[in-house]
């Protein structure tokens, strides 16, 4: 696996020295004998540009800083307001945060006039701010070059980019000055492709070296471990590296392979690969995984048992020997079973469900039902017993017998489990209220607003509890007040530096730096994958962003489940699983169809999570998915002279339009529109006439997955837009 060089090794450091690029030899002759005579042209401390704060009072800079509010103006306000901060005068009565608010407000002037090809200006604010600025230092001097550059003054670019490179050697805006100055020589590029391998410029080079060398392993490693634009099937390179490669591949850089294919789903190519990673109850557990989820059942049963062989105490073991009970014969899936309940306390109530039900199979009925009894009384709020609870119930309510079912589901109403599931817990109060039992019902729907506010169900139940919220039947005509707000919060992991970009709105620097500082980039923590997701949506990449942020659910370990339902507790958290882009547009489109905005939203966050270049196998195409035939339909309707649909502004007024148009053919019926937009008109006439007049049991009924997924998640888009965006 390609290596960063480490921080603490001076002989290493004085190599690299020597190895500098041609680059550097062209700033000047002194340049390589300082670094050389240094010898330590690695070590320069982060302290050099940033400042030894403790983490509470790092924390106040950033909270109580007037930039946290900025993104909450529009353009000039912004602009009024980096002026008026800019323009403070430097007195002894200023503290620390204005004084920092006054050189980061000069720094946004200055990015936003090279921007604006307005480089004189930039300097002006540009001048002396190293000195003030520090934790910016490297940020300011890649600035300059670039003004520079816009003056046609290149020696005066070189030479700031010669103080770049001996005083910020490691700084990662290194390989964009580079870029700056166009050098591209082998040298450099390779270079740049060892030491800075997860720099977008980098990853280009990569990407270039293999299109013009496409024997060049060491890029392929590059883009299999470093890439993380989204811009390349990375599965591709993964193949090629294993069929073309395997004799120069490490185990390190198997484990990076391996992890690849595992996150992206390839969970076969994932099982051949940790084989030959280096051993861990991790690895070993996801080959057994892989090959069970592929089918291959004999190989799988052999890697569950090596699993348990080797790791007997590992965490994993547990889950492993579960699925190796369901592989093997019943005396032998028993016994599997009987070493989860003396070992694994975590899974003990579903080794013991699972026991039953072998005894069952093979009538063995006081047997099943004494390990039944056990898991029910014992460990009543785990999510084995919620879930046996539910199938119990659901099979009692669907033979109409909703007291009985009521019963069995008291237990799922009640309990304050975060394993319980939001629609048993709805459910369950529907099942009471058929019985007459008001107050259990009441309780149940309670329960899952406390539990689980952010989901469908939690909507259900607050309509079902009387809140003001909007029902199927009434809400296309809502127009609640919104507001989009700022919600800046500090990122969960990274540098002051990171923060600092963070704070300043440079979205794009925070998440290069974060690369930086992300030690595997195939296994990232829990607050890494959700900084990064963050950064993702900030910059306008929203749908890998989200993904990576809706992905954290997936966690395995007790330890990332317990820090990702910390960070459910932040407001940036939900923020940036629903964001609003195309605000002023979804709202003007919306007031001109007479529609709720928030419908509008809800619709294209499940149809393209806001990429508007994205299409479907069916031909769907941009933010609300119009298939063309469509859209030339509603554009004969309108008289719309040419239009196009991975445009954001022409996708959404026809997707606004069409789903007002839904609403008109079915009385302004939000579930009927909703589900004909994914199903067709034809389906949903069919299941209108025949299907449950009770709207929750219709989206029961509704035979599609596909179009009862889409239901409920456009109407739990709704519902967390409105807890978000409603005015307060």
């Amino acid at each position: 696996m390609l290596k960063r060089e480490s921080l603490s090794q001076p002989l290493l450091a004085s190599k690299i020295a020597l190895q500098q690029p041609s680059f550097v030899k062209a700033l000047g002759g002194g340049v390589i004998s300082i670094l050389v005579l240094s010898g330590l042209l690695l070590l320069i401390p982060r302290s050099r540009v940033s400042e030894n704060l403790d983490s509470k009072t790092a924390q106040s800079l950033l909270i109580n800083s007037q930039l946290a509010d900025l993104s909450e103006h529009n353009p000039r306000k912004q602009t009024s307001l980096l002026q008026k901060l800019a323009t403070t005068e430097l007195s002894s009565r200023l503290d620390r945060i204005q004084s920092l608010d006054r050189s980061r407000s000069r720094y946004l002037l200055a990015v936003k006039a090279i921007q604006q090809q307005k480089p004189q200006q930039a300097l002006g604010y540009l001048e002396s701010l190293v000195t003030e600025y520090p934790i910016l230092a490297p940020y300011i001097l890649q600035q300059k070059v670039q003004a520079y550059l816009q003056l046609n003054q290149p020696d005066q670019a070189e030479a700031i980019a010669k103080k770049l490179l001996v005083d910020y050697p490691n700084e990662v805006v290194i390989p964009q000055v580079y870029s700056l100055l166009g050098r591209s020589d082998a040298q450099d590029s390779d270079y740049l492709i060892s030491k800075f391998p997860y720099h977008p410029v980098s990853q280009k080079i990569a990407q270039k070296t293999l299109k013009d060398n496409p024997q060049k392993s060491q890029a392929l490693l590059a883009i299999a471990t470093y890439e993380r634009n989204g811009t390349t099937d990375m599965n591709q390179v993964r193949d090629r590296l294993i069929t073309e490669y395997p004799e120069v591949l490490t185990a390190d850089d198997w484990q990076v392979i391996a992890d690849g294919y595992w996150n992206s789903g390839d969970r076969r190519k994932a099982a051949d690969s940790y084989k030959f990673a280096l051993s861990s109850p991790q690895n070993l557990y996801r080959i057994a995984r892989g090959y069970h989820r592929n089918g291959n059942f004999a190989s799988a049963r052999k890697a569950y048992q090596k699993l348990y062989k080797e790791y007997h105490d590992a965490p994993t073991t547990g889950k492993g020997l579960l699925y190796l009970a369901r592989l093997s014969a019943a005396d032998e899936a028993i016994k599997y079973l009987e070493i989860v309940v003396a070992k694994f306390p975590k899974h003990t109530a579903e080794a013991l469900l699972q026991k039953a039900k072998i005894y069952e199979r093979f009538d063995k009925p006081s047997k099943a039902r004494i390990d039944r009894e056990l898991a029910l009384s014992k460990y009543p709020d785990s999510a084995a017993v919620l879930e046996y609870r539910w199938q119990k119930a659901y099979q009692l309510a669907s033979s109409g017998d909703y007291g009985s079912a009521w019963r069995w589901a008291e237990a799922i109403a009640k309990s304050k489990s975060q394993a319980s599931d939001p629609k048993a817990i709805f459910w369950a109060g529907k099942w009471a209220q058929d019985a007459g039992n008001h107050q259990g019902a009441n309780q149940a729907f309670h329960n899952v607003l406390e539990l689980h506010p952010q989901s469908y169900w939690a909507w259900r139940a607050a309509v079902k509890l009387g809140h003001d919220v909007g029902d199927f039947d009434s809400l296309r005509n809502l127009q609640p007040p919104l507001k989009l707000e700022s919600h800046y919060e500090p990122l969960p992991f990274g540098s002051p530096i990171l923060q600092e970009l963070y704070l300043l709105g440079q979205y794009q620097d925070a998440w290069i730096r974060l690369q930086e500082e992300i030690t595997n980039p195939q296994q990232l923590t829990v607050a890494q994958q959700f900084t990064e997701g963050l950064l993702l949506v900030k910059q306008g990449r929203i749908r890998p962003g989200i993904q990576n942020i809706w992905n954290l659910a997936q966690r395995e370990s007790p330890l990332e489940q317990a820090q990702w339902r910390s960070l459910r507790q932040q407001e940036s958290y939900w923020y940036g699983l629903f964001p609003f882009p195309y605000f002023e547009t979804i709202m003007a489109d919306a007031r001109q169809r007479a529609i709720n905005p928030l419908l509008t939203v809800s619709v294209m966050r499940k149809e393209s999570t806001f990429d508007p270049k994205v299409d479907s196998h069916v031909g769907a195409v941009g933010l609300m998915q119009i298939i063309p035939r469509t859209a030339d339909w509603i554009a004969r309707q309108e008289q719309i002279n040419g239009y196009d649909l991975t445009q954001p502004t022409d996708n959404i007024q026809m997707g606004t339009w069409y789903l007002a148009h839904n609403h008109q053919r079915y009385q302004d019926n939000s579930l009927y529109a909703i589900a004909s937009y994914n199903a067709g008109t034809g389906n949903v006439n069919h299941w209108v006439r025949n299907f449950s007049q009770d709207p929750d049991r219709f989206v029961e009924q509704i035979p599609f997955k596909e179009t009862k997924d889409y239901v409920e998640g456009v109407f739990g888009n709704y519902w967390n837009y409105l807890r978000l965006y409603g005015a307060k």
